[in-house]
């Protein structure tokens, strides 16, 4: 739901409307065709942060340029096989839909508008082929100068810099996740929805951080932010671990001892309080090895929980620490040392959910130039090329019918309100400086629509609406069967668009959370099944991404789906975190716990054979049972080394196989 615009909301507008009437005007000096293409541009590219417009602006211009050229390429030879024609864009548009939804930087505009403006250049020129070349240099000169107008006013007037913004979203980002562990600390039942909107802001975060190499900041601002999302990677699954291991430890007879309850309420009070104290001391009443018999295991949880509380206080230190650093309020203040800084790459792609979206939109716009071709619909084209935007658009989104008909709505009131103007107010608009006062109220409207989250997709859909309908040219033309004309095509797209990605994905978000889920059971067998240092960081990354990717479509905080999805993230980390300790165990200690890990992968292979949660074997009890004794007697090479992997296997324990008091995620 839209909150009423702010100050930087309504300046952000005043922008985008300056360099929209600037590209404007400079088109229609030119005299280009479309000059309102240059208006409408401009809003394509505009963004409330500056180092988001640029990367926005240089890639779109790519993206044209490619679009444009494929035109020139295509048209001449196949105007006069338009079937075979509309084949070829649509094959086009699913190949650069497809990559731009692979893509998770401001590289994805490039293939974005490369799938658009073919059709864009190549529909309205099939009527004139000689033409094709000229149209497409038209289309770059008008989306160009759009492009370069919204960058030099969003640079020149009142920047808006990534980092401050990036600063102000790690804050919020780390106070939810003081209050998830404040929660969990407190045993409060809040916790379980605390932990979704982590997993949830972090994607966002790394848009950020993706515009900020865009940004005129330094390079240590740049390596600041990296290393503090490598450092917000590592504290969700420990944070999601102690949970459960305080979990277990408050259904055991002891309960939580006295020592770690005192060390749980100073560590609440340190997270609640300032950042700059240091953290309190984890609790020394508990050493390891322990024994893996009744008394034992009590002992063992309490000896897990104060290791991952220390830990936690650590990681939580140094996240709010580099969060300071980033645009130069601590200037000074380092990278996280060593290899903690470095970026791990581990994206998840469905890729069958991506290639369902860029067919779909390649096979509407083909079924849409049919249509066109045979009815014999001389003003068809626009409609066409006007519904091969939307369709590109609805491509990436897995729920279009909560939007379909908010969409269709609002285009309706741009048709109504730019019919309005085009008869009754353009007329009266004998200079630049009127036309430019006229079209303030919607464009502004629009503007503040972009600047609202969540509306981004509808205000640049009507900001091409509203331009069309308009129709401004350095002439007026008030015909007005060509302007019904005009307007009917892209009305017609208008509702075709969202009606076809209705029908053709009414399955909606919860099969690709599905997806999703089977995908973490496939790593989760893989993980347990590495070699040493196989690849291990980048898989953590990816169970960590996918889980981000899962939390926003499942809606409800309580759906056992995305309790699996940390379910998944603790045992993955454990899997990677005993890989990493085998080569440093005993002998006598290795073995064991690699039958752990292979119980493991045989029970996530056995949910993937299901299809669905399956309890876990009867058998991987005994063997993490096994695996502590083994690891507790032999001692290992270090202290850290045999805590952690302790640690590890009282999660796996814990998560895997819960108390009969502790509800299961399945």
């Amino acid at each position: 739901m839209a909150s009423w615009p702010n100050a930087r909301q309504w300046l952000f507008s005043l922008k985008a409307f300056a360099a929209a009437m600037l590209a404007l005007y400079i088109a229609l000096a030119l005299g280009l065709a479309r000059p309102y293409w240059a208006m409408a541009t401009v809003y394509f590219v505009s963004h409330p942060l500056t180092g988001a417009t640029r990367s926005k602006a240089a890639y779109r211009v790519a993206g044209t340029v490619l679009g444009a050229a494929a035109a020139v390429a295509t048209v001449p030879q196949l105007v006069n096989m338009p079937i075979v024609l509309m084949g070829a864009i649509a094959l086009w548009i699913c190949v650069l839909v497809y990559l731009s939804l692979l893509q998770r930087t401001p590289r994805s505009y490039v293939f974005l508008l490369a799938a658009y403006t073919l059709p864009i250049v190549a529909l309205p020129a099939v009527s004139q082929p000689a033409q094709v070349f000229d149209i497409a240099v038209a289309r770059i000169e008008e989306i160009v100068i759009g492009i370069v107008c919204a960058a030099l006013v969003g640079a020149v007037v009142f920047p808006a810099k990534v980092a401050p913004a990036l600063r102000a979203r790690a804050a919020t980002w780390l106070a939810d996740a003081a209050a998830w562990a404040t929660d969990l600390l407190g045993g409060s039942p809040r916790a379980g929805h605390s932990r979704h909107r982590l997993a949830a802001d972090i994607l966002q975060l790394d848009q950020l951080i993706s515009q900020l190499a865009y940004d005129t900041e330094g390079s240590h601002t740049l390596r600041h932010a990296r290393a503090l999302r490598q450092r917000m990677t590592m504290l969700m699954p420990l944070l999601s671990s102690l949970d459960s291991v305080l979990q277990a430890l408050r259904c055991q007879a002891g309960g939580i001892p006295p020592d770690l309850r005192r060390a749980l309420a100073a560590t609440a009070a340190w997270l609640a309080g300032d950042a700059a104290a240091a953290p309190p001391a984890a609790p020394a009443g508990w050493r390891l090895p322990f024994r893996p018999d009744a008394s034992g295991w009590h002992d063992g949880l309490a000896a897990t929980a104060a290791d991952q509380l220390q830990r936690v206080c650590a990681l939580y230190g140094e996240c709010r620490a580099l969060q300071q650093g980033i645009g130069g309020a601590r200037a000074g203040t380092p990278p996280a040392p060593g290899g903690a800084a470095q970026e791990v790459a581990g994206h998840h792609h469905d890729h069958g959910m991506l290639l369902f979206g860029a067919v779909s939109s390649g096979l509407a716009v083909f079924c849409a130039g049919l249509l066109w071709i045979y009815s014999g619909w001389e003003d068809g084209a626009g409609a066409v090329a006007v519904a091969s935007i939307a369709c590109c658009f609805f491509a990436a989104i897995d729920e279009p019918r909560r939007i379909a008909g908010t969409f269709v709505r609002w285009s309706a009131i741009c048709l109504l309100i730019s019919s309005g103007y085009l008869f009754l107010v353009v007329p009266h608009a004998h200079t630049f400086e009127a036309l430019a006062a006229l079209l303030a109220l919607p464009y502004l409207g629009i503007g503040l629509l972009i600047a609202q989250p969540g509306f981004q997709l509808i205000a640049m859909l009507l900001s091409v609406n509203t331009a069309a309908f308009a129709n401004v040219q350095a002439v007026f033309d008030a015909d007005f069967l060509a302007i019904f004309n005009t307007c009917l095509a892209s009305a017609a797209a208008m509702v075709f668009a969202p009606l076809w990605s209705v029908a053709a994905r009414p399955f909606g978000a919860r099969a690709a959370a599905r997806r999703l889920v089977r995908a973490s059971w496939h790593d989760l067998a893989q993980a347990a099944t590495l070699r040493p240092g196989d690849g291990d960081a980048r898989l953590g990354a990816r169970m960590l991404d996918r889980l981000g990717q899962l939390v926003p479509r499942l809606g409800a905080a309580d759906d056992p789906l995305s309790s699996d999805g940390f379910l998944a993230l603790q045992v993955g980390y454990c899997a990677l975190a005993l890989h990493q300790a085998l080569p440093d165990l005993p002998p006598a200690a290795r073995k064991p716990v690699r039958r752990v890990l292979a119980a493991v992968a045989r029970h996530f292979r056995a949910r993937l054979r299901a299809g669905q949660c399956v309890p876990a074997p009867a058998g991987l009890a005994a063997a993490v049972a096994d695996a502590i004794a083994g690891v507790a007697a032999a001692g290992a090479s270090g202290r850290t080394c045999q805590r952690g992997t302790l640690g590890a296997l009282v999660v796996l324990q814990v998560t895997l196989l819960p108390g009969p008091a502790i509800a299961s995620p399945c």
